[in-house]
C-alpha cells in the first residue's frame, strides 16, 4: 500500500480505487447455510466501496457485480486518482457524500478518520478475524484486515542469490556488478510509497522502540541525521541512486514491467504485485522476496495494509447493506475464493484457507510471519499526509541531484518531519 501499496501493499497511496456493490439478505449468514452463501432476499440498499488497492481493481468490480447478481442491488463504482485517495475520502465524508465502505490504513490514518468508522464488534464475519489482526479503536472491531502484506527485495532467482547480499558492502557489490552487465540491479518507481514511502520504513522499524523514536523526533530530542541506523541506511540510498535507473523516470506499471522482462534484477516491492506480474505471463524465471539487508537486517516488513469499515453515517439500511456485502464477501465461496485467487491476498481470517493457493510471493511473506522474522510497517504511525505532502518532495531533490550528500539527505528530512507536526 500497499500504502500500499498493494498498497500495497499496499498499497497505497498511487492507487486507484473502484468498485462498489450493494447488498442485502442476512447480515448473519449471508445467505447459504450458516457458511455465508451466495446469494440472499431482502430490502434493496445501493452501497459504494472506495479503496485504495489498484491492483485489486478489476477482480473486486468482478464480484462486486456477482454479488449484485445474486441480489439486484444497485452498484455503485467510485475511483480514485493516484496519491490522491485519502484527501478524496476526507472529501467525500466531510460534505456526507462519502461512500459506504471504504478502506483505512492502520495507525495514523486510521485515528484520523476514527469518528466515521462504524462499530463492528457484533457481526459475525468479525469473529472469524485472526488472532490481533483486527483493527481496533477505544476497544472496538472497526475494520476487517484484508490480509497480510510484505515487502522486500523482490528478486530475478537466476541473476540474484540473496545468500550474497546481506549488508551494506554485497548489496552496494551487486549493484555495481549487475550494471556493468547492462542490468539494472533494483528498481524504485516515482509513485510516493514506491519512491520513499516504503523503503524509509527501515531505519524506524530497525530502531529499538521505533513509537518512542517517533515520539521523540516529533518532539524535536533525537533526529534522523544523528542517528546510526539512518545514516547507514542513507548510504545504501546513495548507492542506489549512483548504480540505478533513475526513479523519477519510471512509473509503476514500468518498474513491475522492466522487472517482468528480466531488465531489473530486483525491484522493492511487495507480495501484492503478483497479479500484474500474471499479466506477463511466464516471465522465464522464477521469483522470490528477501530482506533489504540494512544493518544486517534478516527479516521482511510484513503487516496489515489496510482495513475495510463501514461509514457510520450512512443511514441504517445502507450499514445492513454493508454489513451483508461484507459478511457475504468473508463467508461465501465465491467471496472467499475472490481474496486468495482473484485479490492475491494472504487472508487474515481464520475460515479461509490459502495454503494451496498462495503465489511465491506470498508464501515467502506467510513464512516469515509464521517464523516471526517480520519487522512493522512503522510509517503506519507517521504523521498523516507526511510520505506525500513532504517525504517525496524531499526525495525527488535527492534523486535530481547527485551532489545532495546522504548526510544533507536526512538533514532535510528531518526539517520535512518537523515540518508536518508543526
Amino acid at each position: 500500500m500497499f500504502k500500499k501499496l498493494r498498497l500495497a501493499p499496499i498499497f497505497l497511496a498511487f492507487v486507484l480505487a473502484l468498485a462498489a456493490c450493494g447488498g442485502s439478505g442476512s447480515s448473519s449468514n449471508g445467505g447459504d447455510g450458516g457458511n455465508g452463501g451466495d446469494g440472499g432476499e431482502g430490502s434493496a440498499a445501493t452501497i459504494s466501496i472506495f479503496q485504495s488497492k489498484v491492483e485489486i481493481a478489476e477482480p473486486l468490480t468482478e464480484l462486486a457485480e456477482k454479488y449484485t447478481e445474486k441480489t439486484g442491488v444497485e452498484v455503485k463504482v467510485w475511483g480514485s486518482a493516484g496519491d490522491s485517495y485519502a484527501t478524496q475520502l476526507q472529501t467525500k465524508l466531510a460534505s456526507n457524500q462519502g461512500p459506504t465502505i471504504f478502506s483505512v490504513s492502520p495507525g495514523a490514518e486510521a485515528e484520523k478518520f476514527k469518528s466515521y468508522l462504524y462499530d463492528m464488534s457484533g457481526q459475525d464475519y468479525v469473529k472469524k478475524i485472526a488472532p490481533n489482526m483486527a483493527l481496533k479503536i477505544d476497544g472496538k472491531v472497526v475494520g476487517v484486515p484484508y490480509g497480510v502484506e510484505g515487502y522486500g527485495l523482490v528478486y530475478n532467482k537466476s541473476l540474484v542469490d540473496p545468500k550474497n547480499i546481506t549488508d551494506f558492502a554485497s548489496f552496494e557489490a551487486a549493484l555495481k556488478k549487475l550494471k556493468s552487465e547492462g542490468i539494472n540491479g533494483l528498481g524504485l518507481s516515482k509513485e510516493a510509497y514506491f519512491l520513499i514511502g516504503h523503503i524509509i520504513n527501515y531505519p524506524f522499524a530497525l530502531q529499538e522502540d521505533p513509537q518512542a523514536f517517533m515520539d521523540k523526533l516529533s518532539q524535536g530530542k533525537v533526529s534522523m541525521a544523528d542517528n546510526k541506523i539512518f545514516q547507514d541506511w542513507a548510504k545504501f540510498m546513495v548507492t542506489i541512486r549512483k548504480y540505478t535507473k533513475n526513479p523519477l523516470q519510471v512509473s509503476y506499471d514500468e518498474e513491475i514491467g522492466d522487472f517482468a522482462k528480466g531488465k531489473d534484477a530486483m525491484i522493492h516491492q511487495g507480495n501484492w504485485i503478483t497479479p500484474v506480474l500474471k499479466d506477463y505471463g511466464d516471465l522465464g524465471f522464477e521469483i522470490g522476496m528477501m530482506p533489504f539487508p540494512l544493518e544486517g537486517n534478516d527479516k521482511l516488513a510484513v503487516d496489515v495494509p489496510n482495513n475495510w469499515v463501514i461509514n457510520k453515517n450512512a443511514s441504517e439500511a445502507e450499514i445492513k447493506a454493508a454489513n451483508d456485502f461484507l459478511n457475504w464477501m468473508f463467508t461465501s465461496e465465491t467471496g472467499k475464493k475472490y481474496i486468495v485467487e482473484k485479490f492475491k491476498f494472504i487472508p487474515a481470517m481464520t475460515n479461509i484457507d490459502a495454503s494451496g493457493s498462495l503465489s511465491p510471493l506470498s508464501k515467502d511473506v506467510l513464512e516469515a510471519s509464521n517464523s516471526g522474522k517480520t519487522i512493522p510497517w512503522a510509517y503506519n504511525h507517521f504523521p498523516p499526509g507526511i510520505i506525500v505532502n513532504n517525504f517525496v518532495p524531499v526525495a525527488q531533490q535527492f534523486f535530481l541531484s547527485d551532489s545532495m550528500t546522504g548526510q544533507q539527505f536526512l538533514e532535510k528530512l528531518d526539517a520535512a518531519w518537523a515540518k508536518s507536526v508543526q
